[in-house]
Formats: structure tokens, sequence, C-alpha cells
């Protein structure tokens, strides 16, 4: 048999070992395989929403104001996002998550957004305010049709800014893009493209000063949302990582707290959009 012939021979029996051992290799990378994995991160966010129609109902008025404008309250790059005493004062987000798959992972989450309402707005309203004569409200006492309603603060200050507090589950999706970008070794750094569905309840602390009755501020069950996700995430070293997200969703509280008197209400629904960025770990117990 000529030597040529036994190194084909030899050749085409390893090869397939080599192959072998060398996916062996690529499975020992921790960021091979999610599945088992847990993470949590934290981060800060900037956020919009759309017009909403907002309806106060009480014993003696019932009026919508439509299309009222409203704002968050960045509080941009602060110490507080790092400060355990402070941590809820700006808009924060927290996750946990557990990948259930290599590819899919449950989370819970909290988005603390802040809401508030743009003050000396003109909008237009609908409905009636009839308080009896001797109650200081009473002077604001008028019935709309369709009429502008000059939103100052005396009338009317509506704020969810302690917060709008989105507290969620989502079924996430990662997806390792590494190879476009020519990365060999992703233990030392990753690149990850992820999407996620979610809903889940709104708790709002709503800070509300409506007409001359009391400030009410308190945490409350108000409604629920609905959302979508798209977002980067890049892993240092299998364990760290930094993860930008736009998220968008649909909220609808029927059923916000206005004034100490529990039969005063507020109710509304709107969209919002969100940027993210957060900081995180993953890992395995």
């Amino acid at each position: 048999m000529k030597i040529s012939t036994i190194i084909f021979l030899i050749g085409s029996t390893l090869l397939p070992l080599l192959n072998l051992n060398a996916q062996s290799v690529d499975t020992l990378k921790y960021t091979s395989s999610n599945k088992g994995k847990f993470f949590v991160s934290w981060g800060g966010n900037r956020d919009t929403y759309s017009n909403s129609d907002i309806t106060f109902t009480g014993d003696n008025y019932n009026f919508t104001l439509y299309d009222v404008d409203a704002h968050d309250k960045a509080k941009g790059w602060h110490v507080d996002y790092i400060n355990p005493v402070h941590m809820t004062i700006p808009q924060t987000n927290f996750s946990l998550g557990y990948f259930i798959s290599d590819h899919y992972a449950v989370t819970i989450s909290l988005d603390h957004m802040k809401y508030v309402m743009t003050n000396n707005q003109v909008v237009r309203g609908n409905g009636y305010i009839d308080i009896p004569e001797g109650d200081e409200s009473s002077i604001y006492n008028n019935t709309f049709r369709d009429d502008p309603v000059y939103l100052n603060e005396g009338f009317l200050t509506f704020e969810h800014t302690d917060g709008l507090n989105y507290i969620h589950a989502e079924l996430a999706r990662y997806d390792d893009i590494s190879s476009l970008f020519g990365i060999r070794n992703t233990d030392v750094f990753q690149v990850n493209i992820t999407e996620a569905l979610g809903g889940g309840v709104l708790y709002p602390k709503t800070n509300a000063k409506l007409l001359v009755y009391d400030r009410h501020d308190d945490f409350h069950i108000a409604g629920y949302g609905v959302s979508a996700s798209a977002g980067l995430n890049l892993t240092f070293f299998k364990h760290f990582f930094i993860q930008g997200d736009l998220k968008g969703g649909f909220i609808n509280m029927p059923d916000i707290r206005t004034t100490q008197n529990p039969s005063d209400r507020a109710s509304q629904h709107f969209f919002f959009g969100e940027a993210i960025l957060s900081v995180g770990g993953i890992f395995r117990l």
C-alpha cells in the first residue's frame, strides 16, 4: 500500500474526531449554554407618553379632560442610582430572570417610571362640577361641553411620581450574534440581541391635588399594562453585562385614587415608550 494512501486513510479517520473534539471544546465555554442560569440587572430609564383622556369622578363631579399632555421626571446622571438610601428616587429598572432554555428566559421586572401631567396647558373638557355651596372647592363649579379648560395648579396637579410602577413578567429570547463581529471567545466578550413580551399590574403612588381637596399620595393597584421590547446585551468575562433596551406598551388604569375620599377616582389609558440602560450579572447557583 502506498504511503500516500495510508496518510489519506489516517486523515479520513482522524478528521471527524478532531471536529468532534473542537465541538466539545466549544461546549465547555460558559457562554455556549444559558439553560439554568440566573441573571439580575439594575438601571435607569427615560420615558415618553401619548396624550390621554383623564376622567375624574366623585360624589359631586364627573368630568373628562381630553388629550392631556404628560412627561417624565428624569434626574440625569446621579449618584442616587447607586445610593442604597435613595435608589428609588430616580426612574429605575430592576429585573430578575431565569433561563428555561438556551434561548428563552422568564423574568420578573419592576419599571419605576414617572408620569407628570404638564401644568398650564389648555385642554378640552366635558362633564360637570357641582359641589355644595360652602365647600371651598365649589369655586370651580362649572359645566363643560367641549369647553377649553386651563390646567393650573390650583385646579389640578396629577402625577404618578413615586412612581408609575409597572410590575410585570416577561418571556424573553436571547440570541448570540458574536460571530457576526468575528468574536470567537465569547467567554471574554459576547454580543446578544434580545426580544421580550410582558404584562403585569400598575401599582402607582399617585400624587394628586384636585380642586381644593387635600392632596392624596399613596400606593394603589390601579390597572394593568402590556409591553414589548428589543435590546442589545454586551456580556464581559462570562458574568457581567451592560444592556440597552427600547420598550413600548399600553397602560390602562381604571382605578386611580385622587383624594382622601375613597369615592373620588380617576381613570386613564395611554401608550408609553422607554429607553433603558442597565448593568447586571449572570450566574449559575
